[in-house]
């Protein structure tokens, strides 16, 4: 059997393959929920004949990228992989929805043939669309297929995606949404109405409307989506619960009854038994299957670079008598690694001149990717642009990034990506905004994911370094720095910037900029100078220590300190309950060490006014460190 070239029809021999291997999957559906006696059936098989079209007749050739949105329609995906020999068949079966292997209920990157992880609904299109884009970035002639249920379009996302898809006008993308008019507690028309169709033409989109279940018209469909400039949606007109009698029954109907349940053994073994193959079909699958070329792969096994060279170039020394912001240095600093590397992207969402990536977008426009009001959007494009082998910085404000993105962030640190999410005007720092912009629980928004560091620079000359780190490490980074502009710190002497030419960013280590033996104060971001003028004020002897890295956390540094003397007052532009103080406190515990101590921070919503101003107000102003150490002394 010969694959057919996308645009020629599908042959006999091509319908009677897919027929008898759908069929096949089916029953790998069946008994993998029945086995585990949870999932989600009904979705898997009105989805299955596209993805086994798809996989059978094109990925297991091409390995693009096939990013299944709706998450929990596993079986099918794990059904698909399991016929094409890319997964072991038995065990996904038996493991499916358990502990003791990578089966999870939702799609498992970490398995071979998934491209991402997804479970929160309209993520993975917009995951799709990042990469799709990187494949116009790079002048990759690739499609990338993206599945969707129907009720997913109700998310927002999905909005921010169909007109992101059209600005950038990704031909390359190919949307199949299931369309059997079911989800999870009713129907479509009951929970909510969409006119589908109608949303993506008005966003630029072709839609070809056609029966999800025929092979032919979704093959032609595909080659007819090649003929345009734009997106292209096939809407899929599909029964929920497809190839199961019992279960198509009610899908006709448009019942919800096996949208998340699973048949109990002894209904399932009487639908395996409607569903299973005969002599001939096995003999017409066995043969197909022997012919399929072998190319689907993912991970580390995948033929792209996740690891690509970042080179750094060189730092920027902001002397004594300069007087900017920290989102200035990070602007320049992103400026100069594009330049420097053609896979280095800048990402916004209309804030461009307020997080500084105006030098990408001025000298390099193709690579400052606008997202629009879409901060959701914006970071999980970042995450199928960095599975792409791109390095993505996207940046917006602290509290945007940090609550409307942080679904998205998760997912992204789930699936261990690379994307650096760049967050400015946090803290009282962004000022006369007032408090819905002012970020003062973002670093608690991450601090319960496994696989995202958080930093803050103290000044910009450590923010110049901080972002070339970042840059070349593999990972997701949270940066997050203030609004207003900071002096310079200096070394003791007063003679040379202290995060001088030499300095190399390292995450988890804290710096100790002023050593002394009567107190510590311990601060973070721009409260790191202020707590250098405390130390003056109180005559010197003070040891003072910034804190840059959160996640890792240095307390090894911190409880040395504290140990010598004795006292400690720690400063924050952040929550107080859950920034820097969290982490000293927890650090002091693990050490068993207790000495007096006062915790300043933020702890009550503030109004607008000055970044000084409002530190005054909330305790943070320099007078306040002082007399909070001269207190303990």
């Amino acid at each position: 059997m010969h694959l057919p070239e996308l645009g020629s029809p599908l042959k006999e021999e091509h319908i009677k393959f897919l027929e008898a291997f759908a069929k096949s999957c089916r029953q790998s559906i069946v008994r993998m929920v029945t086995n585990a006696q949870s999932g989600h059936p009904g979705g898997s098989l009105s989805s299955l004949d596209y993805l086994a079209m798809i996989y059978a007749m094109r990925i297991c050739l091409t390995n693009e990228r096939v990013i299944v949105s709706h998450g929990h329609i596993s079986p099918a995906v794990y059904s698909v992989l399991a016929e094409l020999n890319v997964i072991p068949k038995e065990d996904v079966i038996q493991n499916f929805r358990k502990p003791v292997d990578l089966y999870e209920g939702h799609v498992n990157r970490k398995i071979q043939g998934v491209h991402f992880g997804t479970g929160p609904l309209a993520v993975g299109g917009s995951v799709a669309s990042g990469c799709a884009l990187a494949d116009k970035l790079s002048d990759n002639s690739e499609l990338t297929f993206l599945l969707m249920g129907d009720g997913e379009n109700q998310e927002g996302q999905a909005y921010e995606m169909m007109n992101f898809a059209n600005k950038y006008k990704l031909s390359n993308l190919v949307l199949f949404i299931d369309y059997n008019e079911v989800q999870l507690t009713d129907s479509l028309e009951e929970i909510m109405p969409l006119n589908i169709a109608g949303h993506y033409k008005a966003s630029g989109w072709d839609v070809i409307e056609l029966d999800g279940h025929d092979f032919q018209a979704m093959w032609a469909a595909i080659a007819e989506s090649q003929k345009s400039e734009n997106p292209t949606l096939l809407l899929g007109k599909t029964v929920m619960g497809k190839g199961v009698s019992f279960m198509e029954e009610t899908g006709k109907a448009k019942q919800s009854d096996w949208h998340g349940k699973a048949p109990k053994p002894d209904v399932a073994d009487a639908a395996l038994v409607d569903i299973e193959l005969s002599e001939d079909e096995m003999q017409t699958l066995l043969t197909g299957l022997v012919d399929l070329p072998k190319n689907i792969k993912t991970n580390e096994d995948a033929d792209m670079d996740l690891n690509k060279v970042v080179q750094a170039g060189e730092p920027v020394l902001y002397d004594l008598d300069t007087f900017t912001d920290c989102r200035s240095a990070y602007g320049d600093a992103l400026l100069d690694l594009a330049n420097n590397n053609p896979h280095v992207v800048a990402l916004t969402a209309d804030v461009a001149g307020s997080v500084k990536t105006t030098g990408v977008k001025n000298n390099i426009p193709e690579r400052h990717i606008e997202c629009g009001i879409a901060e959701q959007h914006m970071v999980s494009v970042s995450g199928g642009l960095s599975i792409q082998g791109y390095v993505p910085f996207c940046s917006t404000f602290g509290a945007f990034m940090s609550s409307r993105a942080k679904d998205q962030a998760r997912v992204n640190d789930l699936n261990e990506c690379n994307v650096k999410m760049v967050a400015t005007h946090c803290g009282l720092s962004v000022g006369e905004d007032g408090p819905t912009h002012q970020a003062i629980d973002d670093i608690s928004s991450f601090s319960g994911f496994f696989h995202t560091r958080v930093l803050e620079p103290a000044d910009p000359n450590q923010c110049d370094r901080m972002i070339r780190f970042v840059a070349q490490e593999y990972g997701n980074f949270y940066v997050r720095m203030g609004r207003s502009k900071l002096p310079i710190i200096s070394k003791t002497d007063g003679s040379a910037p202290y995060y001088d030419k030499d300095y190399a960013f390292e995450a988890g280590k804290a710096d100790v900029l002023r050593e002394g033996s009567r107190g510590t104060i311990i601060a973070a971001g721009p409260m790191v100078i202020r707590a250098i003028e405390a130390a003056e004020k109180l005559g010197g002897d003070i040891e003072v220590i910034a804190v840059s890295s959160f996640i890792p956390f240095d307390a090894a540094t911190i409880v040395e300190s504290v140990k010598k003397t004795g006292r400690l007052v720690t400063v924050h532009d952040h929550n107080v309950d859950t920034g820097l103080a969290h982490y000293v406190r927890r650090a002091m515990e693990e050490a068993g060490l207790s000495v007096p101590a006062k915790h300043l921070g933020v702890d009550h919503y503030q109004l607008s006014g000055t970044a000084d101003e409002l530190y005054k107000l909330a305790g943070l102003a320099v007078e306040d460190i002082s007399e909070s150490l001269h207190s303990l002394l």
